[in-house]
């Protein structure tokens, strides 16, 4: 035993963290931070390897929180990380793999301290253990200099300054973790958090100045993707039998410590997906999405969200009028290809959901694309792929295709891009389809999933309003896509009938009993006249912009003619029926002089000729329908909590005990 653990399990008796966390106070100078700092690991790469490792080193982690009041070990030991840090970047640069990789075990045994500490003390106990030295039982001298802040400020020191390299990789990941570790007190509360001591900390005095470095940094981080570096190639060799967190160094280096420490997973051969995997990038987006987050202070906004919502692309050379707080410039073009490629995460999606709404610059560069269809094709997918994505994932998608959908120029440009073969799209085989079509047939099969399951209103209402947006633009409607749309409205016809004749069987149901409450189909029956109207409205608003450009639809309309005939007495729809039923009386009419048993080819043949003759003045003329996005008036209820679960989900080498978690509802398992 002591030094010489043989599992992971038995780190609670290793006697190198035993008097760490014991009750004899130990001086930054001793030797002892050499030997204890002396040993070689891959860190966590997911929950459940952190996991293991927390429920093994609990016990040493809860010794300390008691015994430090007394000790000032904690305090010891972040002045001995933060002694090392001060060479890291030269260290780096001339490759000094010893130093780099003691400062990282330094940082990650303050990491997992930290963990524990903020998961049993509130933030101002955490702030007094920063303080406490060696002194007698139960009396404390404050420090005159303030340690919490020095250590915040290194952290964004390294990942600011420090090169990434093989050998600093981990350090970085650390720092980036550690960071995330000491935000992680808004998991602990119900309520969101809107006044915070390390919220100050990092929003005034000494860390401000470095708010654009950092959030350029992390950005830049997400879009290199770096890979972890192999085993073996971080500091030192791993031995031959792949060993585990924790193995030994050889002989002469640290002799007698710790040995092979065993967890499962960590040092095995990595698997596919772990290797197209970044953790450096996932890590750095978390802490920027955390950061952006923040609620701002009563004094003052958050920094790290007006750099996110400001930046500029590297090759905008123009000058504001006014200049903007914490402002840097970035390579546009890397971070489009960067979240082209990424949308598949939920953080990554919710970037590029912050961007378009709040950086104007990057909104501005995003619709000046000419290969648009490599950002939108990865929303479609989530949207397709509802059944398997959150909520949360599919909102920030088919808000994105809403603010998109916002620009007259994006309506257009998506009916030119054309697609071959779109594979993911199962319901029938899309040899060549335009971009602008695939987005109907996705946004309408959404919206149909969404009123056989979820039946959310929130969901039907952004679906419309993006098919809204883009109608009086639809050119050259795919077939089958004009087809979905009058299926779409054929769908709601019927439940329209249904709850219709709910309503009235209930109606007769109550006169002869006065015992049982009515059934809301009033309501029912709003909410689903509501959406015909919209449907209506945006096949009136094709067929008044761009009737000639859309031989199909006209097709599909006369092919459903009957659908239309309830709704063209209704006090709901007499207005905007004018139009439909005049192109159906119109077209219909030149079908039966063009004679009987007409090909598909003839009747869009006769129906292109048609939309040639028919007078433009005898189409009725609507406001055009334009929905503009709008954040709900405390968007921070929502976003907060989202970012933390994803946080919790998705943060590499964190784990939380899910009964300790209060911001959101964990699921049972």
């Amino acid at each position: 035993m002591g030094a010489n653990s043989s599992t992971i399990y038995e780190l609670s008796e290793n006697e190198y963290l035993k008097k760490l966390s014991g009750t004899e106070s130990i001086s930054e100078n001793d030797p002892f931070w050499n030997q204890l700092l002396s040993f070689t690991f891959s860190t966590p790469k997911n929950s459940a390897d952190s996991k293991v490792l927390e429920e093994a080193t609990l016990s040493i982690c809860k010794s300390l929180l008691e015994n430090n009041p007394r000790t000032g070990n904690l305090s010891a030991l972040i002045r001995v990380f933060l002694l090392r840090t001060n060479e890291l970047k030269i260290s780096a640069e001339c490759q000094n793999q010893l130093f780099i990789w003691q400062a990282h075990n330094a940082l990650f045994i303050i990491c997992c301290l930290l963990k524990v500490f903020i998961c049993h003390v509130s933030e101002q106990e955490l702030l007094l253990h920063f303080t406490y030295q060696k002194t007698e039982p139960g009396l404390y001298e404050p420090d005159s200099e303030d340690l919490f802040e020095e250590l915040l400020l290194c952290l964004i020191h390294l990942i600011t300054e420090v090169p990434l390299l093989d050998i600093t990789y981990s350090i970085l990941l650390e720092a980036i973790t550690a960071l995330i570790v000491f935000l992680s007190y808004q998991l602990f509360h119900k309520e969101i958090i809107h006044e915070s001591i390390i919220h100050k900390y990092l929003m005034h005095g000494r860390c401000v100045p470095n708010t654009s470095r950092l959030v350029k940094t992390l950005l830049y981080n997400f879009i290199r993707q770096e890979k972890s570096p192999p085993p073996g190639s971080h500091v030192f060799q791993q031995p031959a039998d792949g060993g585990g967190l924790l193995y030994g160094l050889a002989s002469g280096v640290a002799s007698g410590l710790w040995t092979v420490l065993t967890l499962g997973g960590v040092g095995s051969k990595p698997t596919p997906q772990q290797d197209q995997y970044s953790p450096l990038a996932n890590q750095s987006l978390l802490l920027l999405l955390v950061l952006a987050n923040m609620t701002d202070a009563p004094d003052c906004p958050n920094p790290y969200r007006q750099a996110i919502t400001s930046f500029k692309n590297t090759q905008d050379s123009s000058v504001m009028p006014t200049p903007t707080p914490h402002s840097f410039q970035i390579n546009f073009n890397s971070l489009y290809t960067a979240l082209c490629e990424q949308q598949m995460s939920d953080q990554a999606t919710l970037l590029l959901y912050t961007l378009l709404h709040q950086n104007t610059n990057m909104r501005t560069y995003v619709l000046a694309r000419t290969d648009i269809e490599n950002l939108v094709i990865p929303i479609l997918e989530i949207l397709y792929h509802v059944e398997e994505r959150n909520s949360h994932h599919v909102y920030m998608a088919l808000i994105i295709l809403l603010i998109l959908t916002e620009d007259d120029g994006f309506n257009r440009s998506i009916h030119q891009v054309i697609l071959k073969n779109i594979t993911w799209y199962s319901e029938r085989v899309l040899t060549e389809i335009s971009l602008g079509s695939l987005l109907i047939l996705v946004v309408i099969r959404t919206i149909q999933y969404n009123m056989t399951r979820t039946r959310d209103k929130y969901l039907h209402t952004n679906c419309l309003a993006a098919l809204a947006n883009m109608s009086a633009q639809f050119r050259s409607l795919h077939q089958y896509a004009a087809q979905r749309i009058i299926s779409l409205f054929s769908l709601l016809s019927k439940k329209h009938n249904k709850v219709l004749e709910q309503a009235t069987q209930s109606l007769r149901g109550s006169m002869s009993s006065d015992d049982s409450p009515l059934p809301d189909y009033a309501q029912d029956l709003n909410v689903i006249e509501e959406v015909i109207r919209m449907m209506l409205e945006i096949i009136n608003s094709c067929l008044s912009n761009s009737l000639h450009h859309n031989p199909n639809l006209v097709y599909a309309l006369l092919y459903k003619r009957e659908l239309f005939e309830q709704f063209r007495g209704h006090p709901c729809f007499q207005d905007i029926m004018q139009n439909i039923d005049m192109v159906i009386s119109f077209f219909s009419s030149r079908l039966e002089q063009a004679g009987a048993d007409l090909s598909v080819e003839r009747v869009l043949e006769v129906i292109k000729q048609g939309a040639v003759a028919l007078p433009k003045d005898r189409l009725r003329k609507f406001p055009e329908l334009k929905f503009k996005y709008v954040e709900e008036e405390q968007p921070e209820e929502f976003f907060i909590p989202y970012v933390w679960s994803l946080v919790y989900n998705s943060a590499v080498g964190l784990h939380w005990s899910p009964q300790d978690i209060q911001l959101f509802t964990m699921d049972s398992g």
